[in-house]
Parts: structure tokens; C-alpha cells; sequence
């Protein structure tokens, strides 16, 4: 059976840039469906269900961070925000709101492509598991003070509370809590997380990290669970 062809959804306001886009991603023998700002984004995604939003960062009217905040209380369809690189804060704003990666302008096809496919593939991966075709985690509890992880049940308690956290977040507190007392590197992180196929940088799991000390640290500008190991990673306390 032929496997279907992945069709991108291209988000940008400059119509050369979106037909050059739709040209050079067609010859990578992606579809390509094309809108030139917000509402015209969330309509296709709603309407079309694309297998990727390619969304750039500058829209008019509404921003692409406010788009990719529609787009995540829809679907978990996987986007790449597309800044600019003086853009650094939008950048982890964009991650934070929901974006899988970025890639900054001016970029090569082949660097973009490269992003294109690897987040394909990592969101294959994730549904085989959501459907019970993969491993996930280890279903394994571990309670380190008053933060209670079930892998089994995807569920977090913080002093008895449940704390929501997305699947990335929760990947990656599990494998930091399963280790504690052991600094893991940064590459060790990304690579059990987000994939050896991960092209993009740090700033994604850096980002991540942030939004886990937010909800299980008492004061997440001076960690004590989550530690930073300087030149290293991070690590989780056994305390």
C-alpha cells in the first residue's frame, strides 16, 4: 500500500515567499495548501487537517503566536514557527504556546526539509504509540518528595494536586525523575525526547524545562528540583 503524500500548510503573508515555498516543497514531493494570514490558517487547518503547519512568525493582524494558540485548542497537528533571527523571545513565546520547532529566515531547503521530515516522522511515532502500536515510557511510578509521577497513567501530583503536562513535558520529567541524582546532558535529553533525528537547538528543550519548573517548583527562578549542571545539562534531586 502506497503511503499517503504528507501535504504541508504554508502560512506567510508574502505571496512570492509562498509560492516559492510551495515550489521548492512540491519538488520534495510534499502537497502544499498556501494561506496568507491567521483566519485563513485556522480555517485550512480545520478544514483540511494538514500533516504540518509551516508557520511564519510575522503575520498580519494576528500574530503566527497567536495562530499556533488557535491552532493547539483544535489540534495537535505538528508546526514549525518560521522567525526571523533577531526574534529570539517570539521565538521561545512560539515554543511555548505549542510550536514542535522553529527555523529562523533566511534558511536553506535542505536545513528546512530536514526539519520537515524529522517532525513528520516524530509525530508518526507518537500516534503508533497513542494507538497502541509503541512503547511508551516505562508505566513505572516514582514519588520523589511531594512530586508523584505515574507513567502508567500519565499523571502528575505536585503536594497531592494534578499538574497537566503535555506529552513532551511529561517524556521529559519522567526520564529526569527515573534518574535522579544523575546529571544527563543536554544531547542525552533531546536525543531520548524529541529523537536522534532532531535537527533543530537546545532552546526547545530549554523552553520545556522552564514550563516543567513552573508547575512542580515552589519557585521556579531558584530551582530545587530541576537543577541546571553548568556545561553539562540538567539534573532532578533526590530530595
Amino acid at each position: 500500500m502506497v503511503a499517503p503524500v504528507p501535504t504541508i500548510l504554508v502560512v506567510d503573508d508574502e505571496p512570492a515567499y509562498r509560492d516559492a515555498l510551495r515550489a521548492a516543497l512540491q519538488r520534495e514531493g510534499f502537497g502544499v495548501d498556501l494561506a496568507a494570514d491567521g483566519p485563513d490558517a485556522l480555517r485550512r487547518v480545520k478544514a483540511s487537517a494538514p500533516d504540518l503547519v509551516l508557520l511564519d512568525l510575522m503575520l498580519p493582524g494576528m500574530s503566527g503566536i497567536d495562530v499556533c494558540r488557535e491552532i493547539r485548542k483544535m489540534s495537535a497537528v505538528p508546526i514549525i514557527m518560521v522567525t526571523a533571527r533577531d526574534s529570539e523571545l517570539e521565538t521561545v513565546v512560539g515554543l511555548e504556546v505549542g510550536a514542535d520547532d522553529y527555523v529562523t529566515k533566511p534558511f536553506r531547503l535542505r536545513e528546512l526539509v530536514a526539519r520537515v521530515r524529522a517532525t513528520l516522522r516524530r509525530s508518526a511515532a507518537a500516534s503508533q504509540i497513542a494507538a497502541g502500536n509503541g512503547a511508551v515510557g516505562t508505566g513505572e511510578v516514582v514519588e520523589i518528595a511531594d512530586v508523584r509521577l505515574d507513567g502508567a497513567s500519565h499523571e502528575v501530583l505536585v503536594k497531592g494536586a494534578t499538574v497537566h503536562m503535555p506529552r513532551k513535558e511529561f517524556e521529559l520529567l519522567e526520564l529526569l525523575m527515573l534518574n535522579a541524582g544523575i546529571a544527563i546532558t543536554r544531547d542525552t535529553l533531546i536525543d531520548r525526547v524529541w529523537g536522534g533525528d532532531y535537527v533543530g537547538d537546545t532552546k526547545t528543550l530549554d523552553v520545556h524545562v522552564k514550563r516543567i519548573r513552573a508547575k512542580i517548583e515552589d519557585d521556579p527562578a531558584s530551582p530545587r528540583r530541576i537543577t541546571t549542571i553548568r556545561g553539562v545539562g540538567y539534573r532532578y534531586e533526590k530530595r
